[in-house]
């Protein structure tokens, strides 16, 4: 069964740092791209980073630019994104996203809560 779980969310006060991390299984992790996407009340889910099948490129959006960095461990079937210099914009659910270039496999995990915060 295809699965995708996200964690390492929790609250941090602004400044801080997390890691969340995305472990998949029931597929060929290393033939999907990876995307991490993050939705608050109200406003549309949101793009925040990209990295290709390999872990060769990446992309950011630019709200995160700088301080968050993806990363993959396809050994381990795992993603990555390291959030730096957390603000409290940055408080949102957290998916990740798997997908297989011109097909339509599309993963999703169930998300995980990151709350930035004095």
């Amino acid at each position: 069964q295809v699965q995708l779980v996200e964690s390492g969310g929790g609250l941090v006060q602004p400044g801080g740092s997390l890691r969340l991390s995305c472990v998949a299984s029931g597929f060929t992790f290393s033939n999907y791209t990876i995307h991490w996407y993050r939705q608050t009340p109200g406003k549309e889910r949101e793009l925040v980073a990209t990295i290709s099948n390999t872990g060769s490129s990446t992309n950011y959006a630019d709200s995160v630019k700088g301080r968050f960095i993806i990363s993959r461990d396809n050994a381990k079937a795992t993603a990555y994104l390291q959030m730096n210099s957390l603000k409290p914009e940055d408080t949102a659910v957290y998916y990740c996203n798997a997908r297989l270039i011109g097909f339509t496999n599309n993963y999703w995990g169930q998300g995980t809560q990151v709350t930035v915060s004095s």
